[in-house]
């Protein structure tokens, strides 16, 4: 198996991000994903193609070989299980365990990832909600809602944060919003189509259009 810099991997997670599942992604999109120069992105993508990691032509644009996304989705296990790792086990919070694992994810060895994956008890989404993919590369992608779609007076289940900085998860922290919350819509105001919403027996409170395009729900069953 060949081995990656730290920054080819940055680079191989960033495009398999933007490229959604049918995508392309331009120079300038990575380029400023990455925060770095279009020149910087050009020579690396000369240097991911000729590793066979991408399809790559000039001005038109590139997207990952199949090669690549099978790295891609190693590195993204990786990540999300070392984030699983810090909140569970090292009960770090969740908006502190990113940063740790963009650190941890380039550690690669197969083993210890396999045994981090059975001591963990395989499971099956990181902190935020995110599936992890399974030791083939395989991802499990749940149906899920935006919050700003659920129906008034619907109880749904918490079960992914699309915006993982620091600011939005302590806020969600502070709003007793986590993954597995239960909560219901009980208005919607037309003025700036900010909403109030009910968790448990809590009171109920107001959250911005912003922050609830942020979080995807589930239905309960």
């Amino acid at each position: 198996m060949l081995n990656y810099s730290t920054s080819e991997e940055n680079y191989i997670k960033a495009i398999y991000r933007l490229q959604g599942s049918d995508g392309t992604v331009s120079t300038n999109a990575l380029a400023n994903a990455l925060r770095t120069k279009p020149a910087s992105v050009t020579d690396m993508m000369k240097k991911l193609k000729a590793k066979k990691l991408l399809h790559y032509q000039p001005y038109q644009g590139f997207r990952l070989s199949q090669e690549g996304s099978r790295v891609a989705l190693g590195i993204i296990r990786r990540h999300r299980l070392w984030e699983f790792f810090l909140a569970e086990k090292l009960r770090f919070s969740w908006d502190e365990v990113h940063e740790v694992a963009e650190e941890l994810e380039h550690v690669s060895n197969k083993k210890l990832i396999d045994k981090l994956d059975e001591f963990l008890g395989f499971p099956r989404v990181d902190p935020h909600g995110d599936p992890i993919p399974d030791a083939s590369g395989r991802i499990e992608i749940n149906k899920r809602i935006c919050l700003t779609e659920l129906p008034l007076l619907q109880v749904a289940i918490v079960s992914n944060v699309k915006d993982q900085s620091s600011p939005i998860l302590e806020l969600l922290e502070h709003m007793k919003i986590r993954i597995g919350t239960k909560l219901e819509v009980k208005k919607r105001f037309g003025f700036d189509e900010s909403m109030e919403i009910k968790i448990g027996r809590l009171p109920a409170v107001l959250i911005s259009k912003q922050l609830a395009e942020n979080i995807f729900v589930k239905y309960e069953g």
